[in-house]
């Protein structure tokens, strides 16, 4: 009864999440369960199409008729195959770090960081609005804490000298915020880092593969990438859309991590499709980046055409783009009517964002055509100014 009541709580308070059921490949277009078809799709981390491109999906098939379904075990029993190693150290080599450990997700990577790293001795000094993913890492360690303000340089460094006490000091920050679309000032953080002989780590899962000149991410874009120390990144947006995640960084960390990171010793190791997905995907990464720069004109084009016509969109030049709308039920509602109008949007409310700040967060693609684009905008516009959000 008390679950059922905490229900209609949510229910009542209009951020209830309902799940839409999509019964084709992911992509620009989708094809919904029911019947829903030609759906324009405005709200995946497939940041470069990668999940369903040809190449990676033949990848995928490749490694599961040679290397089987799954390990059935975690890592040092019997679950590392050749392929997980050549994927381990074709993530080091994209991000120009000395090893890799991969994970089940980014989520997993985050929860096993900082337990292994970080003592009693330690500080850990973390973004106010980074993932929840990180969050709870920090939850687990038992370091001392301290959590500055959103970007606010001012407060990171009166709480870097606060900090100076303890043996090690760890700046924790996402590289780009996911739900706000703004990218960190790491050139300020790393020079801060610097001066009060600190470590920076980076959550790169909304960066990694379209950030920089090679979607390095955004230690490449802000030229800072041998002044950070920890990278963590997905292997399930941009790069092939699937699952896992990894840590990069120096060898004796990952070689800690595969000694002592929970998350890792106690979870099966990737299936080798995935692995295969992923592989493929950096492969195509490093040949090209021409994939990776085919998304500056398109966010481009949809923040400025969504701001011409009276939307405030947060962030700056980054293919999340959220809508602020504030209140919750107008974001929900919002979102339905787009999809009446064949653009699948979701509305974004506490607790994934907090409260009065709801939003409908449109992702962009390097797969969206300048016409899909261009629709999404219309469709916004009729819908903003139907439900009084656009005069």
């Amino acid at each position: 009864r008390r679950l059922e009541s905490e229900l209609e709580d949510i229910r009542g308070a209009g951020t209830w999440k309902n799940e839409r059921v999509i019964a084709s490949r992911q992509g620009p277009h989708l094809r919904l369960a029911g019947g829903g078809a030609g759906i324009l799709n405005f709200c995946a981390n497939n940041y470069l199409g990668l999940s369903s491109h040809p190449e990676v999906i033949r990848a995928a098939v490749e490694a599961l008729e040679k290397f089987g379904a799954g390990l059935s075990s975690v890592r040092f029993i019997c679950g590392t195959q050749s392929i997980h190693k050549d994927l381990e150290e074709k993530i080091a080599r994209f991000h120009q770090r000395e090893d890799a450990i991969l994970y089940a997700s980014c989520f997993d990577a985050n929860a096993g960081i900082f337990e292994a790293l970080l003592t009693p001795e330690d500080a850990v000094l973390s973004d106010e609005l980074n993932h929840a993913s990180i969050i709870d890492g920090i939850r687990l360690c038992k370091a001392n804490k301290y959590r500055y303000k959103h970007m606010d340089m001012g407060d990171l460094e009166a709480k870097l000298q606060d900090a100076q006490k303890h043996r090690l000091r760890l700046v924790a920050t996402d590289g780009a915020f996911s739900m706000d679309g703004d990218i960190a000032p790491l050139r300020e953080i790393c020079e801060l880092a610097q001066k009060y002989d600190a470590l920076v780590f980076i959550d790169e899962c909304h960066a990694t593969g379209f950030l920089g000149p090679n979607g390095r991410g955004t230690d490449e874009l802000l030229g800072v990438m041998d002044k950070v120390t920890i990278i963590n990144s997905t292997l399930g947006k941009a790069l092939g859309g699937a699952a896992g995640g990894y840590t990069t960084g120096p060898k004796p960390l990952i070689d800690l991590l595969r000694q002592r990171s929970r998350p890792y010793l106690f979870s099966n190791s990737l299936p080798p499709a995935v692995v295969g997905c992923a592989s493929k995907a950096l492969d195509l990464l490093m040949e090209s980046n021409a994939i990776a720069q085919s998304m500056a004109a398109k966010t481009q084009r949809f923040r400025s055409k969504m701001t011409a016509a009276g939307f405030t969109i947060s962030g700056k030049d980054h293919p999340i783009c959220p809508v602020m709308l504030g209140d919750a039920r107008l974001a929900a509602v919002m979102a339905e009517d787009m999809l009446n109008r064949g653009i699948y949007v979701i509305g974004f409310s506490y607790p994934v964002v907090p409260k009065g700040k709801a939003r409908i967060r449109v992702q962009i693609s390097a797969v969206h055509s300048d016409e899909d684009i261009d629709r999404c905008v219309e469709a916004f516009t009729e819908v903003g100014r139907k439900h009084g959000a656009l005069p």
